[in-house]
C-alpha cells in the first residue's frame, strides 16, 4: 500500500479516484482580441460612429467549454452572445461598438457556467472637431459687486480672462484689463463668479461692460446698465425744498390750497438699477 493510502481514510479515497481527470482543464480557455499581439482592443471614431472587431475564446482544455459575452462602458453588440468551444478550439466572435461622445475605457466579459471570468479591455476614442466658444450671461450689479456667469459652448476645456469696464454720464468709472480667472471650465459647463465693485459711483447712470475671452478664438461681451442713486440725500432735500416752497406761499394764509400734498418723507430704499 502507498503512503497516500496508508494516511489518508478509505471515504476520501473514493471521492479522489471518482473525480474526472480532466477537471483542471476545463478551466483552461481564454479570451482576447482577434488575431494575437494585441493587449487590448482599440477604436476610434466621430461620436455615434460605429466600428467592428472581434474577440477570440480559446478553449485549450479537452472538454467543450460555453462563455457567455457581455460588454461594459459603451454600447456593445455581439455576433453572438453565447458562444460553445469545443475542446482544443479557438472561436472567432465578431462585435460592434458605437463611439461615445467622449474618451472612454470599456470592456468586454466572458463568463464560463462555473462563474469564472476574464475580461478585455476596450479604449475608446472620440474625434470630435476642436471648437473654443463661450458665452458670458446673467449679469447682475449687486452692491459693491458685480455677478456674472460664464459657460463653456465648445468641446473644449477653457481657462477664461476676463476685462471689465463701466462708463458713467461724465466718461469710464472703471476700467480693468483683462486677466486670467482662476477657474478651468469644462465643455458644456457653467460657472458662477463675482466680480469686486468697491468703488461704485453713487450716484450715476453706468453701462458696463464684461468681456470675457479664452484660447481658440473664444470671445463674448455681454452689458448691462445699473444706476446708483442715494435716495437718502437727494430725496430728503427734494422734500425740504417742497416744504420751504410750501411754507412761503402759505405765509399769511391759514388753508391748505385744494389738492396740495402734505409734506412727507420719502422712505430710503438705496440704491436701485
Amino acid at each position: 500500500m502507498s503512503l497516500t493510502a496508508r494516511v489518508l481514510p478509505p471515504a476520501l479515497l473514493l471521492l479522489l479516484a471518482a473525480a474526472p481527470p480532466a477537471a483542471a482543464a476545463d478551466a483552461t480557455w481564454s479570451v482576447a482580441p482577434a488575431g494575437g499581439g494585441r493587449p487590448f482592443l482599440y477604436a476610434e471614431g466621430a461620436p455615434g460612429a460605429v466600428r467592428s472587431d472581434t474577440v477570440s475564446v480559446t478553449n485549450r482544455g479537452g472538454r467543450a467549454v460555453t462563455v457567455r459575452l457581455t460588454g461594459a462602458g459603451a454600447r456593445i453588440a455581439f455576433a453572438r452572445s453565447e458562444v460553445r468551444v469545443p475542446a482544443r478550439t479557438r472561436a472567432d466572435v465578431p462585435f460592434t461598438v458605437t463611439v461615445p461622445d467622449t474618451d472612454r475605457s470599456a470592456g468586454i466579459t466572458a463568463r464560463a457556467p462555473d462563474g469564472r471570468t476574464q475580461r478585455v479591455a476596450l479604449h475608446l476614442r472620440a474625434r470630435v472637431p476642436r471648437l473654443s466658444a463661450l458665452t458670458v450671461e446673467r449679469v447682475r450689479v449687486r452692491g459693491d459687486r458685480i455677478a456674472y456667469e460664464i459657460v463653456n459652448r465648445g468641446t473644449t476645456p477653457l481657462v477664461p480672462r476676463l476685462a471689465v469696464r463701466a462708463d458713467g454720464l461724465f466718461g469710464a468709472v472703471l476700467d480693468r484689463p483683462a486677466r486670467t480667472l482662476p477657474v478651468e471650465l469644462p465643455p458644456g459647463r457653467r460657472v458662477k463668479l463675482t466680480e469686486p465693485w468697491p468703488d461704485r459711483p453713487p450716484l450715476d447712470a453706468t453701462t458696463l461692460r464684461l468681456t470675457v475671452t479664452a484660447g481658440g478664438g473664444a470671445h463674448d461681451t455681454a452689458r448691462v446698465s445699473a444706476r446708483s442713486v442715494p435716495w437718502v440725500p437727494v430725496a430728503s432735500g427734494a422734500g425740504a425744498a417742497a416744504c420751504l416752497a410750501l411754507a412761503v406761499r402759505r405765509r399769511g394764509r391759514r388753508t391748505r390750497i385744494a389738492g396740495e400734498p402734505p409734506c412727507t418723507d420719502v422712505e430710503s430704499r438705496g440704491a436701485v438699477r
